[in-house]
Formats: C-alpha cells, structure tokens, sequence
C-alpha cells in the first residue's frame, strides 16, 4: 500500500469506513518513532501497525525478563531475552518494522529524529521527554509528539502536534441530506425540515443546497446557519429570490479546524525529587479527589511499581488513535492531556497487609502489586464463558491471558464460541489471526494463540452459535459452572439472548460494542444492575416497500433495492425451486396431480422456472439483457403511463415532487460501462444458479449477439405472482410441463438450483458488481447521485465501520470491570463507559441500579429474583398455588408455562386443572428436573391489571435439585 498508494479493500475494508482513502494514504507515507516495549507501548505498536502506516521503529534498551510476561503479549517464556519486533512485523506485509536499541538519553543527537512524522515516548524519563518535545516542536513542520504511560493503575497521555495543527474532519460524522419543506422569502430566510426531522445543525455551521424548485438562486450555494428549532433555521436574506416552489435538499459542509498547541516544556508540574514521579502525582491529585491525600499517595505509590493490564491497553488503544490523528489530520487532536485512572479496581484492596502485593517471581508479579496476590487467585480460579471470537474477542482474550483468568492449575477455565471462519478482513483489527489461518475457525484459532501469549491457561473452544437451538449445550447446568458471561458480539439480537440467559441464571455479563471510533461497556451484576434488556434502543427505521418498489428517494433506497433484487433472483427463487423438487417425487406426479386439479403452492413459478431454464451462457446473458430492459426501461414506462409528469393530488399539489422523482427510462446502450457491468454480472449469476460454467468468454458473445435482442413492452411480467390463478395460466403451466417432460429436459441436475448467498467481501464472485451496477442503473434513472463501490459495499453489506484502536480500548475498559466482578465490589464500584476516540471524549458512569416491582407493600422482586417451590409425583396445581402463598406471602391468580396458560380462572375448565398434577399439565421430557413458570397476581385494586411476578422455578421433586437440567 505504502508504495503503489493502492488501498487493500480485502484488508482494510472496515477500517476505511472509519478513516476514508485520503488519510489511510497519509498513513501509508508516514513513518513512526516508537520508544519502550513495555505494557503500553506495545500496545501502540500493535494498533499502528495494524492501521497501515508506512514504518514503526521500536525502540528499547531494555532486556525481556520474566515479569514482562504479564505485561507484553507478544513475549514468550522460551524466549524472554528476544525482541518483539518480529511478532509486530507479522500483523501487517505492508509495514516496515525496524528495530533500534541505542541508547536515548540527555546527551543523544536527536537530529535522527528528523525522518519520522510522529514520535511516541513510553517509559521515557521526564527529562527526556520535555528535551524531545522541544526538538519536535522546533522543527518545520513540526514532528508530531506523544508521551504517554501507565504508572500501575494512572495513566496519563500528552499530544504536542505543532502550534498549527489543520484537521480536515474535526468529527468524522458522515453529513446528512434531509428534504426541505419551505424556504421563506425574508431576511433572515428560514428553511424547515420535511416531515419534522430533525436537523442535528448548529449555528455557526454551513450548509449547501441542491434540487429546490422555485427559489432555484440557492442551488449549489453554501450558506451559514442560525438555529431556531430542532426543525429549522436561518440562512440570510432570501428576500430578493423567487418563491420557493417545492423539492430540495440540504447537506451540511465540513470546515477544517485549526489546533494550537504547546510545548510539554513550558506547562507547569509538581516536582519531586524523584524523576517521573511529578507526573503521577499530577495524574492522581487531578483524577482521584474523592480520595484522602495520604491514602491516594500510599496507594499510588505501592502500585506505581506494577502495571494493570487492561488500563495499558485501554490507554494504549486512546493513545494509537491519537498517533494516527497527528498523521493524517483526521479527527480531533487530545488538548493537550489525557487522565485515565483505576482506583475503583484497588480501593477495596488498599489496607490488605503488604505481603499480599510482593513480588514472587513469576509472570503475575506486575498485576500482583496492583491488586494482591488474593485477587489474582481468584481470577487463576474464575470460569468465564465468551461469546464472539472477532476484534473484541481477540482483544479481550489476550487481556485474559495477561490477567492469568482461567489457569488449569486452579481449575479455572474460559469456554469461548464463535460459529465463523477467519476472514482476510478480520486481519486488520483481529490481531490473534494471520494470513495462513484465513477459513479456518475463529474460535479454536484464538484459543491457540492465546495459550501462547499464556500456556497455563485452560481453554475451551467451540463452533457453536448461543442462542435457542443450542439450549442443550448451553443449558442451565452449563451456565451453573460459570463466574461471568462476556459478550463480544456484533449484534443486537445475539446480546438480548446471552443476557436472557444470564439473567435466568444470575449470571454478572460485560457486555461491550464498538462503531468506528465509538466505544460503549456495560456492566451487568446480579441483584445490583439493570440488565442489557432493559433498555431498548429505538428500532431502525425501516424503508417502507412503496419507496423501495417505485419512488427511491436517496442512495440507500436503490442500494436496499438492488439487494432485494439479488435476494429474489439469486437466492430465495433457487431455494424455493429446490425445496418444491425435493418434496415432490416426480415432475410427472406433480403434472398428474395438477391436471387432477389440485392446488400445489410454488408449482406455477417453478415450473415457469424450468420452462425457462438456460443452458448455455448465451442464454444467461440474453436473459441478463431481458432484465435490464425490465428493471430500467418498463418500470419507468409503466409508472409515467400511470402517473404522468403533470398529475395532480387532490390539493392540486404535483404528484411528482420531493421527496417523489419522476423515472426516466434507460435505453440500453452497449457501449456504456454502467449497462455493460450490469449485463454480465447478472448473466454471471445467472450461470451460478443454474450450474452453467461461466468464463470470460460471455464478453465475446455478449458484443456479438445480445445487443440485437428486442424486447415486447406489450408480454406480462415474467417475475409476477399473482394470488389468483386462472384456468388459462393453469392450463399454461400444465402444458409447459409437459412439454419438459416430453423433450426429456426434466432431469435430475435440472430440478436442482444452487441458491446463492450475498457474499459482499470476495469481489470474485460478482455479488457486488451485480449490486453496485444495479443500484447505479436505478439512482441514473430517478437523478439520484450515485454512491461509489465502496459505499455501496458497506449500505449493501450492512457493514460495521471497525478500527483496532477503539475496539482495544474498549477491551481494556470492560477487563478493568471483570476484576470488579472477581472480588465481589459494590455498586458504587463498577462503571459503564462511552467514548468517542474521534471528538475526543469519554464518560464513565455509575451503572444502572436495579429496579424492584411491587406486589404488595412487603412484597416485591427485581429482575433477578427467583422463586422455587419443590413438588413431587401428586403435587397438584392447587398444591402450588397454595404453596407459593405459604413460602413468599401471596397466591397467584395465573400460571403459564412458556406460551401455554396452565391457569386462567376466565377460561372455561381452567377451574377443573386445579385438582390435575403438575407433571400432567407440563408434561415434562424424560430427565427434565424443573421448568420456569410465569405467575401473575391479583391487583390491590379491583379493575386493575394483574400485577406480574418473578419467575417460578417448579422443581418436580426435591431431590431433583442437585442434578439440575435445564
């Protein structure tokens, strides 16, 4: 990449979302100076070298010793006087990794300096670092410099990237276009928003115009502007244009924004006699108010020694972010510090006798004077199940191992699942995997790499998604074994069942996310927190089908469209084909029992399909030709045939007008490389489903004979389905079958299809060339502008913008809580967290605490409370009933067992069930011990709601309860 300046989108693809081609360019021309291999400078190197910079030089002048096994991931205990430098190299061909161990002090020319564009000091001497910054300072331009480093459980981060430092995107916010559904003429003029949407604007920012009807003067002009309403605001004097009409679009513009900074040299630190120490003190003094000055000191200064993981790598994952801001202007720049501290982590710790922090020897001895010898035992001893083995995954395991979590010594374990094979990719932000482990699994990969980083731990790895159909692995007496669940998932869904689960069996959870530079954790603690389904983020707003089917509006309408093109096309009617020929034994039983008059679903469409069926590649391209004229030409014709330019509303409003737009019917030009991609991607894909060899070939014989093709405007639609069916189109498709029948075209390799599944990252496969044509063709056709490939790749593909420094970060956080979890803390201990890497900023709050309903005045219950009431072979539904009124104080008034209503007193004979036993109402599988029944009890209040209750867990028999199955 450094070289060619060409972008590897297989590799980079995520983190281009994020960055954008200009700055993953400037990276790639930009070199690194990168001084102290130690926790967090490690750290650095491994988020850098993954984002692509063009040359890292590690510097250290220190020897490997056993303690730096803990602390560096990439040591191993075979060879602990070796370097890290060919283990960085590793993560990325495109980087040029040196290494350097001369020796920088207050006498070094520094003049060498002068070839890097950022230098990053850790475990650097104050004396040192104010001399560097100086030089770096004075320089033209200046070299971009960072000093950053993790004094045990402080952190601290300093920037200094000259006294004019331009950012060309101080947010990285992508703009957005929303309709316009006035503008008045006055002065100020003011614009209103369409259908109440909100702006997000604020005043002193810009904004251009385009498309707007009437008041034409404003198109393609930028004007400041002057918020008055979450709705609207000013922009100047309108007075003097013409009416506004209707129609037009607004989108804000991005202005750079210049940043001064100051010498390290010139800010002013309380100073010890002790070099380096000021630093912390002003660390500490600044971040930990809320402790005594003598207690602070003693604390810090005890752990001062040692280093705590996780805050290396949350603050190396800030700190890497800030690296690549100084390279490529993109986002705004620290000013000019940053604290980060972990008291919360040693607080509980802090009066615990000396012995338990000195060190013994072994890899733990840097964790062990932070948080004692007590705790890291624990955490040797903790069992945690992982979900997700991605870019959080990855990150979160090494945190694991350097923590010494789930040792085999002290019967501790981690279980971990993930159902995914590695992809090239994953290689930019999942930094356990490297190019020769591509297609194989995620899960067991990691695993392996992790025991590197740590041999005595004691890892389980499995291919298995969690979710319903899994209960039988993933049961009650699985999550019975567990300490903490942590999810490292992709998505929303997947999170509400994990936390079900350990909701259900009063579980701790971490959950944690990324989007780009965004970063969030929640910390989910039994009997103290919320938990993750207890809250809801508003639903997606979703395209309604008229827009998708006839009247896009913007880009993301014809990308959605041109997936559910392909969807239909490629892999929903295959599938559908298949299924239909695997549950009907013949082609010939299925002509006999349509001429027999019997309806079978699908046979209309199916047989349509076979009919059709080609068998050479011409005849993909020639009905790859006949979709062309049907997506972009008839569809055009028919909605102006039906609605024609002039059609009015009942108002007398234009029927064609924003957010409407008018098609215009494409004629098929083969000289056009727009209608030449989509001809033959299509074709491609349509050689795929039906098993037909496809070669480059098809270029040849599509110049040759396709371009003659005509098309009859007047046929029906081939792809229609209609609910009703005549005896016409009946006796049509009987006659078509019989035909295959007759022609012995009706074989086994032509009832079958090969669905196709959108695979947006393998741009061999010409998924993406059929989407990205497509959805172009369709945006040309309504005047939209047209979104380049690889924003079509990410609407298309739904892609999660992904960068390795965010999601180290944020890794780093939720392993600072795991710790929590471990020694048992209090509520006012654990804390969830948000950041944005980019603006930059982050807030840590207090978790959610959590709630508790009531029944009654001495009766209530919270999300993790459960009743248990133990029946046997004759216990009756009355006898539970009676039963939970004599062990927590109230009868129910209903009862349920998963969607069946055991008890109702409404419904007719739920009465009669009172004096049936529980084992016949819920009919339990062999060896099910207990089930979860919902109750509800009567309001205080006649005419009120039932009031809901806890879980009730019915235990079959006593006896069953020491050998639980869920």
């Amino acid at each position: 990449m450094a070289d060619s300046m060409d972008i590897d989108d297989s590799l980079y693809s995520r983190q281009r979302y994020v960055l954008g081609d200009s700055a993953m360019q400037q990276m790639a021309q930009s070199a690194v100076f990168l001084s102290g291999m130690g926790a967090l400078g490690v750290e650095i190197a491994k988020n850098i070298v993954l984002a692509g910079v063009k040359a890292v030089t590690l510097h250290d002048c220190k020897r490997c010793e056993v303690w730096d096994l803990g602390t560096n991931f990439f040591i191993r205990e075979e060879d602990v006087v070796e370097a890290v430098h060919s283990r960085v190299a590793e993560l990325n061909p495109y980087v040029q990794v040196s290494v350097s161990t001369d020796v920088l002090d207050d006498s070094t020319d520094l003049s060498f300096l002068k070839r890097y564009q950022c230098v990053v000091l850790t475990e650097t001497k104050l004396s040192l670092q104010k001399r560097i910054n100086h030089f770096c300072h004075s320089q033209q331009p200046p070299i971009k410099f960072i000093g950053c480093d993790v004094f045990g459980i402080c952190s601290r981060v300093f920037c200094d990237f000259g006294e004019a430092f331009e950012v060309s995107d101080p947010t990285g916010e992508e703009p957005k276009e929303l309709f316009i559904q006035n503008i008045s003429q006055g002065n100020p003029g003011v614009v209103m928003c369409m259908d109440s949407r909100t702006h997000g604007l604020q005043t002193g920012q810009s904004v251009c115009f385009k498309e707007i009807n009437g008041m034409t003067e404003l198109n393609g002009t930028t004007h400041q502007v002057t918020v008055l309403s979450p709705y609207s605001f000013a922009i100047g004097d309108t007075s003097s244009f013409q009416a506004f009409a209707h129609g037009g679009i607004f989108r804000l513009v991005k202005t750079p924004k210049t940043f001064n900074f100051v010498c390290e040299h010139h800010l002013q630190l309380v100073c010890f006699n002790i070099d380096g120490f000021c630093i912390l003190i002003h660390i500490v003094t600044s971040c930990c108010a809320h402790l005594q000055t003598s207690e602070l000191v003693r604390c810090v200064s005890r752990c001062a020694r040692g280093c705590l993981p996780p805050l290396a790598a949350a603050v190396g994952g800030i700190a890497s972010q800030e690296v690549l801001k100084a390279l490529t202007g993109k986002f705004s720049p620290l000013q000019q510090w940053f604290y980060l501290d972990a008291i919360e982590v040693v607080q509980p710790l802090q009066y615990l006798p000396a012995e338990e922090f000195a060190p013994r020897g072994d890899r733990y001895d840097a964790l062990r004077a932070c948080i004692g010898e007590s705790m890291c035992l624990k955490l040797h001893k903790f069992r945690v199940f992982m979900v997700g083995c991605g870019a959080i995954g990855c990150e979160m395991l090494k945190n694991l191992a350097l923590l010494g979590v789930g040792l085999s010594r002290h019967s501790g374990e981690i279980c971990i699942t993930d159902p995914d094979l590695i992809e090239k990719s994953n290689l930019n932000r999942q930094f356990l995997f490297r190019p020769q482990h591509i297609q194989r699994p995620k899960s067991t990969t990691a695993a392996a790499a992790t025991l590197e980083i740590n041999p005595e731990m004691q890892i389980d790895a499995h291919l298995n998604k969690v979710c319903p159909a899994t209960e039988d692995i993933y049961s009650d007496a699985f999550f019975s074994h567990l300490n903490l669940v942590v999810t490292a998932l992709d998505n929303v869904e997947a999170r509400r069942y994990v936390d079900s689960r350990s909701v259900s069996n009063q579980k701790a959870l971490l959950d944690s996310g990324t989007m780009g530079t965004k970063g969030h954790t929640e910390i989910i603690v039994p009997y103290l927190t919320e938990s993750y389904n207890s809250h809801r983020d508003p639903p997606e707003e979703e395209i309604p089908f008229c827009t998708l089917k006839s009247f896009p509006a913007v880009i993301e309408h014809t990308i959605q469209w041109a997936r559910d093109k392909f969807e239909s096309a490629f892999s929903h009617k295959p599938s559908m084909y298949n299924m239909f020929w695997q549950s009907h034994s013949s082609a010939q039983d299925v002509l006999q029992r349509m001429m027999a008059g019997e309806s079978m679903e699908g046979s209309f469409q199916v047989i349509k399909l076979l009919s059709r069926r080609p068998t050479h590649l011409d005849h993909c391209l020639a009905l790859a030709r006949l979709k062309f004229d049907k997506y972009f030409k008839r569809k055009a014709l028919q909605l102006l045939h039906s609605f024609p330019l002039d059609t009015r509303l009942k108002d007398g409003s234009l029927f064609w007008q924003s957010p409407k737009r008018p098609p215009s019917p494409i004629e098929f030009d083969l000289n056009d490389p727009l209608h030449f991609s989509f001809v033959v991607s299509a074709a491609r894909l349509f050689a795929d489903i039906y098993n037909i060899p496809y070669s480059e070939e098809v270029k040849r014989i599509f110049n040759t004979s396709i371009w003659h093709i005509e098309t009859d405007e007047t046929v029906k639609k081939p792809d229609q389905l209609k609910m009703t069916v005549s005896s016409e189109e009946e006796r049509e498709a009987i006659s078509q079958l019989q035909e295959a029948i007759s022609s012995n075209s009706v074989t086994p390799e032509r009832l079958r299809m090969t669905p196709l599944f959108f695979e947006k990252d393998d741009d061999t496969n010409g998924h993406m060339d059929f989407v990205a044509s497509a959805s172009a063709l369709r945006a040309q056709m309504y005047a939209i502008e047209a979104a380049d490939r690889l924003q079509t790749k990410r609407i298309a593909g739904k892609i999660i913008p992904a960068i390795a420094t965010s999601t180290a970060a944020v890794a780093g956080l939720v392993s600072m809580e795991l710790i929590k979890v471990a020694g048992g803390y209090g509520f006012e201990l654990f804390k969830n967290c948000f950041f944005n890497l980019a603006i930059p900023v982050m807030v840590l709050t207090e978790t959610a605490q959590v709630k508790r309903t009531q029944i009654r005045d001495d009766i209530s219950f919270s999300i993790w409370d459960r009743w248990t009431i133990f029946g046997h072979e004759d216990f009756t539904l009355s006898d539970f009933m009676s039963a939970v009124k004599e062990e927590y104080g109230i009868e129910p008034t209903m009862v349920v067992h998963g969607v069946k209503m055991l008890y109702v007193p409404v419904m007719p004979g739920h009465n009669k069930r009172l004096k049936l036993t529980m084992h016949k109402l819920i009919k339990p599988s062999a060896g099910r011990k207990y089930v979860d029944l919902t109750v509800s009890f009567a309001p205080e209040v006649d005419g009120d709601e039932d009031l809901p209750g806890p879980p009730v867990r019915y235990y079959f028999s006593r006896e069953s309860k020491s050998g639980e199955k869920a």
